[in-house]
């Protein structure tokens, strides 16, 4: 117990070295959000897939979908990497890049406010980051409070605090820079880890033909193209999971940040060859708890003879991993996380410092002054997320499903026909932010499942954006006051 504590000590010591570091080179808000505008190819393919998995990946929705639906849980593998990786590299990536030139933007509600001319969206769309983005990061937290709890045997408070002043050390301290720095060094973590997990597994289970057929003999459903509870809810994760990512602040922050398009064209495939090693990873190991965990052999993971979903995982590691690698696994989940976690700060800090206070209150903020901001919003934020993971208001997929069906109800609409269709209008972004958040959130409010309610809104979203924009003109000016 104690080598591994020493481990992670020393692991900790790196990232708040390359903190400094980043520190020392972060002269501008620029260095600090966006890196200097100059991250090459590979360091983004990394940043952008860490930023993508995280512990609600591996803990959370890998226990959840791999008890419920198997190993059909793998179809949300493939979407995730060959949708919400190689299709947002492939097809988004450069048109990002390009409008962000355009449009002198930064953040997507800077974007939001300079294609539409609207000062509505210009509030409306850092609002909705502010408030979404603290429960996503709030799971992020429990995740890897749980994996602190059932490596070291600490209590859930103490593994929370140490998680959210650790984080609070490496984002605070350089920003984007620090993290693009780290988040090659997390990738390579990762990749090796993903490796041991499985093999790992497989080697407890009595190899992958015995391992399937085992979780085949408990249910054949679950060894099945669609797990048992059906090929709505099935596509609705797939759906959620995959497709919001082409709206998601914190990962086209990416597209910003990066060199140039040629750097896109380079990166698309290392993030993709990451996210299938990653995922697909998370996902068939999620598939083989039933084989290794019941409430007789597992109690900690169950409760009045129910699994307890955010425990599963956790305790499946416990079980399969060798004790003399079990803290790589650690790192494993602690690296995706931490890159998470970064990412959301950052978007979240940039939206109520810059979007809001600078670019509607005070435009002639200093540079300094914003930067200084950035950081102190940034902490405010950690704390805020802690307070909420401390109170573990539902299982983590219940969060993410929230934050992430309502951000993506409320962006992918005006974010996607912005980017590729001239004739989307003020009019129609509006109704397609304001109507597919409100019709997620509505969803949800009367007990829809929190995949389904935001998949339903994501699309009306889709919808709403053209339909309202044919009937409806762009007003002119430089700005408009709606």
């Amino acid at each position: 117990m104690v080598w591994k504590a020493a481990i992670v000590l020393i692991y900790a010591l790196v990232i708040i070295v390359i903190g400094i570091m980043g520190m020392r080179r972060t002269r501008s808000f620029s260095d600090y959000f966006l890196g200097g505008g100059k991250v090459g190819p590979i360091m983004t393919a990394f940043t952008y897939g860490t930023a993508y998995f995280s512990a609600v990946v591996f803990i959370g929705f890998a226990g959840n979908v791999g008890w419920n639906f198997g190993f059909s849980g793998l179809w949300i593998a493939a979407g995730n990497a060959f949708v919400g990786v190689l299709g947002v590299w492939l097809l988004l990536g450069p048109r990002i890049r390009r409008m962000a030139s355009e449009y002198q933007v930064a953040t997507m509600p800077e974007f939001f406010a300079r294609r539409y001319r609207s000062r509505f969206l210009q509030l409306f769309a850092p609002l909705c980051i502010a408030v979404f983005f603290i429960p996503y990061s709030a799971a992020v937290f429990i995740g890897l409070s749980y994996l602190f709890t059932a490596t070291f045997g600490v209590e859930f408070g103490y593994a929370l605090a140490f998680m959210g002043t650790f984080t609070a050390l490496y984002v605070v301290l350089g920003g984007y820079r620090s993290m693009a720095m780290i988040d090659v060094f997390f990738g390579m973590i990762m990749v090796a880890g993903v490796s041991i997990l499985m093999w790992s597994t497989i080697s407890a289970g009595g190899g992958l033909g015995q391992l399937t057929r085992t979780v085949g003999e408990i249910d054949p459903r679950l060894v099945s193209a669609v797990g048992p509870p059906g090929w709505w809810p099935l596509f609705s994760l797939v759906f959620l999971t995959s497709v919001a990512p082409m709206a998601m602040p914190q990962l086209v922050q990416k597209f910003y940040a990066i060199k140039d398009e040629q750097a896109i064209k380079v990166g698309r495939w290392a993030s993709t060859v990451f996210a299938v090693l990653v995922c697909g990873a998370a996902y068939f190991l999620g598939a083989t708890t039933r084989a290794f965990l019941n409430p007789e052999s597992a109690p900690a993971a169950f409760a009045d003879g129910r699994p307890v979903f955010d425990a599963l995982m956790p305790e499946l590691l416990t079980r399969v991993i060798p004790d003399s690698l079990s803290v790589v696994i650690l790192l494993l989940i602690l690296s995706a996380s931490m890159s998470t976690l970064a990412a959301l700060v950052l978007i979240s800090s940039s939206s109520a410092v810059k979007d809001i206070y600078a670019d509607i209150f005070r435009p002639n903020l200093s540079d300094r002054a914003l930067t200084q901001l950035m950081r102190l919003a940034s902490a405010v934020f950690i704390l805020l997320s802690v307070i909420l993971a401390w109170s573990r208001p539902a299982t983590i997929v219940a969060i993410l499903g929230v934050s992430w069906g309502a951000i993506g109800s409320a962006f992918l609409g005006p974010f996607l026909w912005g980017l590729f269709w001239r004739g989307a209008t003020r009019a129609g972004a509006i109704a397609s932010g304001v109507g597919g958040l409100a019709l997620c959130l509505g969803l949800y409010a009367t007990g829809t499942p929190s995949p389904a309610a935001g998949t339903i809104g994501m699309l009306a979203s889709l919808a709403l954006c053209p339909l309202v924009s044919l009937v409806t003109t762009q007003p002119p000016g430089e700005l408009a006051q709606g």
